[in-house]
């Protein structure tokens, strides 16, 4: 018999919890982000996995959780793909990211949501003006390299 999976408000509550005290590069708390990648999840038709993976989709990366906590976590493996395939390693290839972001399924669409908000003008404005303009252009490149949005 599995164990069964995390819901999505329980999901919600550890992403919120390993971000504690975190913030954006604008200073605001760093689960506005996740609420907002997941909100924009949610608009673009995504499923359980997909939402899950977005309120999960940083934390490997940021080190709120660890790759360890991710394998034993009681999600399904299509949310833990999707979460590893949006895990940046450093160093590494934009281009290498993008390929496997596109051969993850259900994981193009999260990072979609997650390059809306990180290129959302209005969050942007907070910024100053190198940052905005590195930002806009990271942004720009990535969006390139996954091609059209779905």
């Amino acid at each position: 018999m599995t164990a069964p999976r995390l819901s999505l408000p329980e999901v919600e509550r550890i992403a919120r919890a390993a971000h504690t005290g975190q913030t954006d590069k604008a200073g605001r708390p760093y689960a506005e982000h996740l609420a907002a990648v997941a909100e924009g999840v949610r608009a673009r038709g995504g499923d359980d996995d997909q939402l899950a993976a977005a309120w999960l989709h940083d934390s490997v990366e940021d080190h709120a959780l660890t790759g360890e906590w991710l394998a034993a976590a009681p999600l399904s493996d299509r949310t833990k793909a999707i979460v590893l395939a949006l895990t940046r390693h450093p160093g590494e290839p934009p281009e290498s990211y993008a390929r496997r972001i596109l051969g993850t399924p259900g994981a193009l669409l999260v990072k979609e949501a997650d390059l809306a908000h990180n290129a959302d003008p209005g969050r942007l404005a907070l910024l100053d003006e190198g940052t905005r303009k590195r930002l806009t252009e990271k942004y720009a490149r990535m969006r390139a390299l996954l091609g059209p949005p779905s």
